[in-house]
C-alpha cells in the first residue's frame, strides 16, 4: 500500500463516542460492454432504504433481548453499521502516521501554514572579553635593600586621561581598552629599575607602530628607553645600575609578553601552566653570547653577571656597545642583550589568570607550583592582591634570598572553577584464603 493512502472511513476522532457523518448518496455509474454509462443512482438509494430498515429491526431485537436479560449485557454490535469507536480512532490514528509521510498528503500542502522549525541556533554569540583585575605585591626579603619595583594599569585610556602625559588620544581595542603591567627587577642600584618603570610605558604608547603592531612598538619602547638611560645616567655620570623588565600587555583578546631577564609569567588555562616568558640565563644563550665575543663563566656572563639580558649595565667593559641607528632604531650589540623576547597568546574563556614573578619567586615555586598555589587562594577569597601577597609570603617561608615582587592580573570577575579530576580506574581482585591458610591463621590466633 502507498503511504498516503486512507483506508479509513471518515470520522470525527476529536468526539468522545462514535458518530457516523451524515453522507450524502453519490450517484452510482456502470459501464457496458457498450460503453454506454447507466445511473444506478436509484437502486443505490433502495440498498440504503433497505440498509436502514434492517438497522431498525437490529435496534429493535437488541431492545427486547436487555428487556429479557435484565440489561446485564451490552448489547451486540451492528455488523452493518460502522465499526465501534475505538476501533475507528486507532485506525485513524495510523491513518495519521501514513498520511505525515507522504509529501502529497494534506498535512504537507499550502492549506496547513506552520511556521519553519530551525533546529540550529543561528543567534550570534557573544564574543568572549577579558575581564581585567589586577593585584600586586613587594617585599625586601633578606636583602639590605629593595632594588625591585613594578607597574600595574588595568586601564590605558584611564591611566593615560590622569597621567600628566597628555600626547594624543589612545585607540581602543576591538574588544575595550588595553592594560600593561611589568616587573622590573634591579641591581646594583634601584636607578635603573626606576627609569624604566617611569619610561618604557610612555615610550611604548608614543611608537609609531602602535597600536597597528604590538610587538614592533614594545620592541622599540625596550630600545628607546635604554639608551635614554645611558645617555641621562651613564654617559656624563658613574651609574652601576641595571635591571631586567617583563612587560605583559593586554589589548582586546590579545596578551603580549616581552621578556629581557630572568622574571616569568605564568598563564593559568584551566589549572594548567602556560609559560609566557623564558629566563635568560647565561647558560641558556651560551651560543649568542660566544657568537658575539662573549663568555660565560660558573654560569655569569664575563663572569660578572647572572642575566644575559638586561637594560642598563652600561659601565661594565665588554658587555655592552652602542650600534648605528636601523631602522630608524638605536641598537645595542654585545654579549649583554637588552633585545625583549616576545610571546603572544589569544586569551579564551579558559584563561584563568597571569602571575608575573621576579626570579626571588621562582628560586622557590615551580610554574604549575604557582599556579596551583594562586588557584587556591584565588578560590578562597576570590582577590588578586592578596594572593599577591600570599605568594610573596610563602616565598619567604620557602627561605627565599633575593626580593620579591609578585603581580596577580586575573581574566575574569569570578573566580577560578573547582576542577574534578576523573579518578583513577583500579582494577579490583577477588582475594581467598585456603584451608591451609586459615588452619595457619587460627592457630596465630590462638597462640597470641
Amino acid at each position: 500500500m502507498a503511504a498516503g493512502t486512507d483506508i479509513t472511513h471518515p470520522v470525527s476522532a476529536l468526539e468522545a463516542a462514535y458518530k457516523p457523518m451524515s453522507l450524502e448518496p453519490l450517484p452510482v455509474c456502470t459501464v457496458k460492454d457498450n460503453g454506454v454509462a447507466v445511473d444506478n443512482s436509484n437502486n443505490t438509494s433502495n440498498s440504503i432504504n433497505n440498509n436502514n430498515n434492517n438497522d431498525s429491526s437490529f435496534m429493535e431485537k437488541n431492545r427486547k433481548d436487555r428487556e429479557a436479560q435484565g440489561a446485564s449485557r451490552p448489547p451486540r454490535p451492528n455488523p452493518i453499521s460502522a465499526p465501534p469507536t475505538a476501533s475507528v480512532v486507532r485506525r485513524s490514528a495510523s491513518t495519521a502516521r501514513l498520511t505525515s509521510l507522504s509529501s502529497s498528503s494534506a498535512l504537507d500542502s499550502d492549506e496547513m501554514e506552520r511556521p519553519p522549525v530551525d533546529l540550529v541556533d543561528r543567534s550570534p554569540k557573544a564574543e568572549y572579553v577579558p575581564v581585567i583585575r589586577s593585584g600586586g605585591w613587594m617585599n625586601q626579603g633578606y636583602r639590605q635593600s629593595m632594588e625591585d619595583t613594578h607597574l600595574r594599569v588595568d586601564n590605558l585610556v584611564t591611566w593615560h586621561a590622569e597621567s600628566s602625559h597628555r600626547g594624543e588620544a589612545i585607540p581602543h581595542a576591538r574588544n575595550g581598552p588595553g592594560a600593561f603591567y611589568g616587573v622590573f627587577d634591579g641591581h646594583g642600584g634601584k636607578e635603573a629599575a626606576d627609569y624604566v618603570r617611569e619610561n618604557l610605558l610612555i615610550n611604548f604608547l608614543k611608537d609609531k607602530s602602535f597600536p597597528t603592531c604590538l610587538g614592533d612598538a614594545v620592541r622599540n619602547a625596550f630600545y628607546k628607553t635604554d639608551l635614554a638611560f645611558y645617555q641621562e645616567y651613564c654617559h656624563n655620570q658613574e651609574c652601576t645600575a641595571g635591571t631586567t623588565a617583563l612587560t605583559a600587555i593586554v589589548f582586546g583578546r590579545n596578551l603580549l609578553v616581552a621578556n629581557a631577564g630572568d622574571c616569568r609569567a605564568v598563564l593559568s588555562k584551566r589549572g594548567k601552566a602556560v609559560l609566557m616568558s623564558r629566563d635568560h640565563k647565561p647558560e641558556e644563550e651560551k651560543v649568542r653570547i660566544e657568537s658575539v665575543g662573549g663568555y660565560v663563566y660558573d654560569g655569569y656572563l664575563n663572569g660578572q653577571l647572572a642575566v644575559a639580558r638586561a637594560l642598563g649595565d652600561w659601565h661594565m667593559t665588554g658587555l655592552k656597545e652602542l650600534r648605528s641607528e636601523v631602522s630608524g632604531r638605536h641598537t645595542s650589540g654585545g654579549p649583554l642583550s637588552g633585545e625583549p623576547e616576545l610571546q603572544h597568546a589569544e586569551l579564551s574563556d579558559e584563561d584563568e589568570f597571569l602571575v608575573i614573578g621576579c626570579d626571588g619567586l621562582w628560586d622557590v615555586f615551580t610554574s604549575q607550583g604557582a599556579v596551583d598555589f594562586a588557584r587556591r587562594s584565588l578560590q578562597a577569597h576570590n582577590d588578586p592582591e592578596r594572593c599577591s601577597r600570599e605568594l610573596v609570603d610563602e616565598a619567604l617561608v620557602r627561605h627565599t634570598t633575593d626580593n620579591l615582587t609578585v603581580v596577580t592580573v586575573c581574566f575574569s570577575r569570578e573566580p577560578p572553577p573547582t576542577l574534578v579530576q576523573p579518578r583513577a580506574y583500579v582494577p579490583r581482585f577477588r582475594r581467598s584464603i585456603s584451608a591451609e591458610g586459615l588452619k595457619e591463621l587460627q592457630k596465630q590466633i590462638n597462640e597470641n
